[in-house]
C-alpha cells in the first residue's frame, strides 16, 4: 500500500482539492458570516475524480470520502490534511467520515464513535448543538436552512407538526416565528434528547412545543382519531426504514403517497404542507391529493453552497391545503 506523500495520483488530488476549497471559502465565509451562518458546504464530489464532501462548522471540518471497491485507507487523511492546511484548521478539529451509499439501515447510518463531544453552531439568529464525530450526520442538515426560513415566516399563530424531526431544528424556527404550540415526532428518543437540548438553548417552551418518540407514519392514525389538527407540518422522512412497529418497513418511494394522505387527515383547510426527501431516484405520485395547490419549490430551498451539478442533495415541495 503506498503512502499518501509518495503516491503521485492521491497527492495530485489533494492539491486540487485544497484550491478549490481556499476559493469556495473565499467565495462564502465572508458573506455566510454576516448572515450569521456558521455551517455550510464546501465540496460535494464535484470533481469526478475527488469522490469527497467537505463542509465548514465554524473553525471545524467535516470530511468525507463517498467509499467504493476501489476505496483506499490512505486517501481521506491525505484530503483532510490538504484542505486542513489550506484553510489553517487544525487537525484536532477535522472530523473524518465514511459515506456508503445505498445501503439501507446499518452500516449507511451507524454509530461511528462514541465522544459525545457537541459544539454549538449558528445559524441565523438560532443556534443548535452538532456532533462532528459520532455519527455520518452530525445533527443539522444546512440544506433546509432555506426552508427553515419558508417555515419560519409561515409560523406565527400555527400549530406545527414536524415529522420524522430529527433535532427539531424545524420546531426551532417554527417556535421563534410564533408558532402557538407544535408537535414534534421522531422514532429515536436519542434524536429527541438532542431535540430537547436545541429547545433549551433557544428558549423554546417545552409545554407548548412537545417532543414525542413514536413511528411517525403510524402516529397520524392516532392523531386523526383524537381530532388533533395542524396548520403547518413539515415532513422530511428517511428514504428507508425497516425498523417499524410490527415489523414494518417504510420507503418512501412506495409510501409517500399514503403518508401524505394521512398527513392532510390532520391537516387544517388552507393549511400548509411541506414536504421533503434526498432519495436520489425518486418519482412523485401526488396526483391523487385533494389539494388547493403542489408546487415543487426545490430551486428556491436548495442554498448555492448546495448546488451541485451531479446531484440535487433533497427535492421539496408546498402543498397547500
Amino acid at each position: 500500500m503506498p503512502d499518501s506523500m509518495t503516491d503521485p495520483k492521491t497527492e495530485q488530488q489533494a492539491r486540487m482539492l485544497a484550491n478549490r476549497i481556499q476559493k469556495r471559502f473565499k467565495h462564502f465565509h465572508k458573506r455566510f458570516q454576516r448572515q450569521g451562518l456558521e455551517v455550510f458546504r464546501l465540496y460535494d464530489w464535484d470533481i469526478p475524480e475527488i469522490r469527497a464532501v467537505v463542509d465548514w462548522y465554524g473553525g471545524h471540518l467535516v470530511i468525507a470520502e463517498y467509499m467504493r471497491e476501489q476505496s483506499k485507507p490512505h486517501w481521506l487523511p491525505a484530503m483532510a490534511e490538504a484542505t486542513a492546511a489550506a484553510l489553517g484548521v487544525p487537525m484536532e478539529k477535522v472530523h473524518l467520515k465514511k459515506r456508503h451509499a445505498g445501503i439501507r439501515d446499518g452500516k449507511r447510518y451507524g454509530r461511528l464513535d462514541r465522544t459525545d463531544e457537541k459544539i454549538i453552531m449558528g445559524e441565523r439568529d438560532l443556534k443548535f448543538w452538532i456532533n462532528p464525530s459520532d455519527f455520518v450526520d452530525t445533527g443539522l442538515f444546512s440544506d433546509h436552512r432555506n426552508t427553515r426560513a419558508m417555515v419560519r415566516e409561515l409560523a406565527e399563530g400555527s400549530r406545527f407538526l414536524n415529522l420524522y424531526c430529527y433535532t427539531a431544528s424545524f420546531t426551532c424556527y417554527a417556535a421563534a416565528g410564533g408558532a402557538l404550540k407544535s408537535l414534534s415526532i421522531d422514532r429515536s428518543q436519542g434524536n429527541l434528547d438532542w431535540a430537547g437540548e436545541n429547545f433549551r438553548l433557544n428558549g423554546v417552551d417545552g409545554k407548548k412545543h412537545r417532543l414525542l418518540q413514536a413511528d411517525a407514519m403510524d402516529h397520524l392514525k392516532t392523531l386523526k382519531k383524537n381530532g388533533e389538527t395542524f396548520t403547518l407540518t413539515m415532513v422530511d422522512p428517511p428514504s428507508y426504514s425497516s425498523a417499524r412497529d410490527k415489523g414494518k418497513t417504510f420507503d418512501i418511494a412506495e409510501d409517500h403517497p399514503e403518508l401524505l394522505h394521512r398527513v392532510l387527515d390532520v391537516m387544517e383547510k388552507d393549511g400548509t404542507v411541506f414536504f421533503s426527501t434526498n432519495h436520489q431516484a425518486f418519482e412523485p405520485l401526488m396526483d391523487s391529493l385533494k389539494v388547493r395547490e403542489i408546487e415543487e419549490i426545490t430551486q428556491k430551498t436548495i442554498p448555492e453552497d448546495y448546488q451541485n451539478k451531479r446531484k440535487k442533495i433533497h427535492r421539496c415541495w408546498r402543498i397547500l391545503v
